[in-house]
C-alpha cells in the first residue's frame, strides 16, 4: 500500500508498505484524509525529540471501516465513517488511574512515537474508533485537532460567566474559541495574523487583539473593564505568549497551557502568588472531547473551508510540506487525500 514517511529532516517520501490485516479486536480502516499537525512539521524539521526516525506521520484521521477482526463488538460496520483516538493508554499509571488517559505517562501517539496514519490502510483496536457519521469525510480529519482545543476549555472550567483570552488562532486555538463560545463565555482571540483573527470572530470570538500591531495590555484592559481575562488559554508555545498569559490574566484567574515551548521559559512567578493563579496543562483530548467536536461540526455552522489550506495527493505532499516549512504562518491545515 502507498504511505508517506519522513525519512530524514527535510525529506518526506512516498513509500510502499504491506497492507495490514486486522488482528483479533482490531478494525481495518480505509483511510480517506489525514491532516498534517504541527508535531509533523516539527518532525520534518528534525526538532521532535519524541518522534521515531524514520516515521510514518499522521494522527488527524478520516476513514471508513473496511472490515473487523475477530472479537470486535457489533456496531462496527463496513463503510461507516469514523475517526480515531490516536493516543495509547497503559491503564496503570497515575493519569490512567485517575481516568485521564489522554495524559498517560507512557502515551504513544500515532505518527510520533509509533507509525501513523499517512497510508491507504490502518489497523487499530476497536476501542480507538469513534463514529463520525453525518460529517463529510474531509471534515472528519479536523475533529482531532479541534478536540484538543475543546479539552483545554474543559480543563479551564470555562462557564458563561467567564471572559476567556485564547492566545493563538491556529487549529487548536480555534477549537478553544469554539468551545468557550459554545459554553456562553465572552471570548477574546489574540494572534499576529489579521486573517486568523477575522476567522476567530466568525467562530465565536467577540473581540480580537493583534499582538504584533496593538498595545495588547491596554486593549485587554479596555475589553475587560480593567480586570483582565478570567481564563487565558495559551495555544502557541513561546516564551512571549507564556509571559503574556501570566501578566494579563485576572487576579485569581486560570491559565491553561497547551503549547509546547521549544526551551525553558522564565516567568514572573511572584504573580503566581500575588494573583493566586491556577495554572494547568492540557494534553491531547478525551473521547468525550472528540464526540463534542463531532456534534459541533454536524451543526454545519463551522466554516470548514477556511480551516483547510490545501488538500493534496500523497505524491504532492512533499512539496506541500516544504511550502509549509518555508511559511508556517500562512498555513492552517494541509490534508492528504488517500481516497
Amino acid at each position: 500500500m502507498k504511505a508517506l514517511q519522513i525519512t530524514n529532516p527535510g525529506r518526506l517520501e512516498v513509500i510502499d508498505l504491506p497492507q495490514p490485516a486486522p488482528a483479533p479486536g482490531e478494525v481495518l480502516l480505509r483511510i480517506q484524509y489525514v491532516g498534517f499537525c504541527g508535531s509533523d512539521l516539527s518532525t520534518y524539521r528534525g526538532r521532535n525529540a519524541l518522534a521515531l526516525s524514520p516515521v510514518v506521520p499522521g494522527h488527524e484521521i478520516s476513514a471508513t471501516i473496511e472490515r473487523t477482526g475477530p472479537g470486535v463488538p457489533d456496531g462496527f460496520r463496513p463503510g461507516q465513517v469514523v475517526t480515531v483516538n490516536p493516543y495509547t493508554a497503559c491503564g496503570t499509571c497515575p493519569s490512567c488511574r485517575r481516568r485521564r488517559p489522554n495524559a498517560c505517562q507512557y502515551n504513544q501517539t500515532l505518527g510520533v512515537q509509533r507509525h501513523g496514519a499517512m497510508s491507504e490502510w490502518l489497523c487499530v483496536p476497536w476501542q480507538k474508533v469513534i463514529a463520525a457519521e453525518g460529517l463529510p469525510p474531509r471534515d472528519v480529519a479536523l475533529v482531532e485537532p479541534m478536540s484538543v482545543g475543546f479539552h483545554a476549555v474543559d480543563r479551564g472550567g470555562v462557564s458563561d460567566s467567564d471572559t476567556v483570552l485564547v492566545i493563538g488562532c491556529g487549529m487548536i486555538g480555534v477549537g478553544a474559541i469554539v468551545r468557550a463560545s459554545l459554553r456562553g463565555a465572552t471570548v477574546i482571540a489574540a494572534d499576529l495574523d489579521d486573517e486568523k483573527l477575522s476567522l476567530a470572530r466568525r467562530l465565536g470570538a467577540s473581540a480580537t487583539v493583534n499582538t504584533g500591531g496593538e498595545d495588547c495590555h491596554a486593549r485587554l484592559q479596555e475589553l475587560t473593564g480593567g480586570c483582565g481575562p478570567d481564563v487565558v488559554i495559551e495555544a502557541v508555545g513561546s516564551a512571549v505568549t507564556y509571559a503574556l498569559a501570566v501578566e494579563e490574566v485576572a487576579f485569581t484567574g486560570r491559565i491553561v497551557c497547551i503549547g509546547y515551548a521549544p526551551g525553558d521559559v522564565s516567568l514572573p512567578t511572584r504573580l503566581f502568588v500575588q494573583k493566586e493563579l491556577n495554572v494547568c496543562g492540557s494534553r491531547n483530548a478525551l473521547p468525550d472531547d472528540f464526540r463534542a467536536a463531532i456534534r459541533y461540526l454536524r451543526r454545519g455552522e463551522c466554516p470548514t473551508d477556511s480551516l483547510v489550506s490545501a488538500v493534496v495527493r500523497p505524491e504532492e505532499a512533499a512539496r506541500a510540506m516544504a511550502g509549509w516549512d518555508a511559511a508556517p504562518g500562512r498555513v492552517f491545515r494541509i490534508l492528504v487525500d488517500f481516497t
